[in-house]
């Protein structure tokens, strides 16, 4: 069983309107070239080009995994300062619940003393429902029972 967590809503839109904050600080410089230098007004096709393109990009780029959970271990993938981006279940020691500038966090703390910490409102997802998620498959890989 795979299971796979996108990016929050919030974070999501904080990065959109940041690239469309900088996309229309690029089509106002263009209009002040076109301005000033007496270009075409064409020139600012191209830039309005770019920021589309950025912008149907980063929905697509956002709309992707970013955790992804399987039966031999799991991934991180475009979260910064986490720790581990990947290990397979059996090198997990164990998971805490913690806490980091206020936001709850998850923490694999692995066997060989690196950990990966995952805050949860990065993550659009359930606290609970993640949590029991991890939780089932670090008792899967070190044979436990299923939690009930």
């Amino acid at each position: 069983m795979t299971s796979d967590y996108r990016l929050s809503p919030a974070l999501t839109a904080r990065l959109l309107g940041l690239t469309m904050l900088g996309g229309a600080v690029l089509v106002a410089v263009a209009t002040l070239l076109v301005a000033v230098a007496d270009l075409h007004s064409a020139a600012l096709i191209v830039p309005v080009i770019l920021v589309v393109v950025a912008m149907v990009g980063l929905m697509a780029w956002s709309n992707s995994w970013v955790v992804r959970l399987t039966e031999d271990g799991y991934q991180v993938r475009r979260l910064r300062n986490i720790g581990v981006q990947n290990a397979h279940w059996r090198a997990v020691e164990d998971m805490v619940a913690t806490e980091l500038d206020g936001v709850p966090c998850v923490t694999l703390r692995l066997r060989d003393g690196g950990t990966t910490t995952l805050a949860l409102g990065a993550l659009h997802v359930n606290s609970n429902e993640f949590t029991h998620t991890v939780a089932e498959h670090l008792n899967r890989a070190h044979g436990l029972r299923k939690l009930g």
